[in-house]
């Protein structure tokens, strides 16, 4: 009955390290997930300001299309 105790202690050890490391995989999965969603974040935040900047020039050529409209001469007649 001892040796039995003893070969169930020691698979209970190996078991304990192995479920050790299946935690130390798991947080690294979880750390590179949340680096991923960082990143996705920063990706987001960098288009969303390129976004921006586009519309400003665009407002800018639209406004420059305006001015560089052929003007007819002045007709002081009704």
């Amino acid at each position: 009955m001892y040796e039995l105790l003893k070969k169930i202690h020691s698979r209970m050890d190996r078991l304990k390290n192995g479920l050790g490391e299946v935690k130390q995989e798991i947080l690294a999965i979880r750390l590179q997930a949340l680096s991923t969603q960082t990143d996705v974040g920063n990706i987001y935040a960098i288009t969303g300001r390129i976004d921006q900047r586009l519309e400003r020039i665009e407002q800018r050529l639209e406004l420059r299309g305006l001015a560089e409209k052929p003007q007819t001469p002045y007709d002081p007649r009704p």
